[in-house]
């Protein structure tokens, strides 16, 4: 079977995705509200708000975890020209040691790390070990983050993770729960603070969404 992505057209593909969301960037109105300013650290969001790393301040100084396959090279050009950096890996034995490994010098060496805790395969929700081994490692906290938006151009696609995602003008907001540290608790306990921290994120975002229109946010960031 002829794959409709390969080696000879990833360039024009990723030109094309990049195209896209530079023009989307153009119409998407992203907030903060409550992140820490803690850095370096590891941002956590759900697989289906992947996006919401857009919403990140400091994008040169924030790195994503993509795989080695052809579908990740073409992610990683993407994301490189969004202005974030990147550190490859894959699910082999291999290359998730070889991306770890990255990923923990980065963060000593003073920079960000966002993470999908429940990608990239699900289940949904459930807290994978990834980033808890990564804080532990490198000595740093975890800060969890949801996105949201009341407007109807925050669309949610039939994914396997429900994937959320502006189309065309839309205010938005990152919502930032309180850092999470790993210090004298066991991976399954950060991993239930973790899901928790993200669950209560996703239920009082609407309260701090309508918080965020009174205060006019959106019209200070212009």
């Amino acid at each position: 079977m002829v794959r409709l992505i390969n080696k000879e057209n990833m360039e024009t593909v990723s030109n094309f995705a990049y195209f896209i969301m530079h023009i989307q960037e153009f119409f998407t109105y992203i907030v903060e509200v409550n992140n820490p300013r803690i850095s370096p650290c590891i941002y956590v969001m759900w697989h289906e708000n992947q996006f919401c790393v857009y919403g990140l301040q400091d994008k040169g100084n924030v790195n994503i975890l993509i795989s080695n396959s052809i579908d990740g090279e073409i992610i990683a050009r993407v994301v490189e020209k969004m202005g974030f950096q990147t550190c490859r890996g894959s699910s082999q034995r291999k290359g998730a040691v070889s991306g770890t490994l990255k990923m923990i010098s980065k963060l000593k060496n003073g920079e960000d790390i966002a993470i999908m805790v429940d990608g990239p395969r699900g289940p949904v929700h459930k807290v994978k070990s990834g980033a808890i081994v990564l804080a532990r490692e490198a000595k740093v906290p975890i800060v969890p983050v949801h996105w949201y938006s009341e407007d109807f151009t925050f669309v949610k696609f039939p994914s396997w993770d429900k994937m959320t995602s502006p189309i065309g003008p839309c205010r938005l907001m990152n919502l930032y729960g309180e850092p999470i540290s790993v210090d004298d608790k066991s991976d399954e306990q950060v991993a239930e603070e973790i899901k928790t921290s993200l669950l209560h994120l996703e239920k009082i975002a609407p309260e701090k969404y309508k918080e965020a229109k009174k205060l006019k946010l959106w019209n200070k960031r212009k």
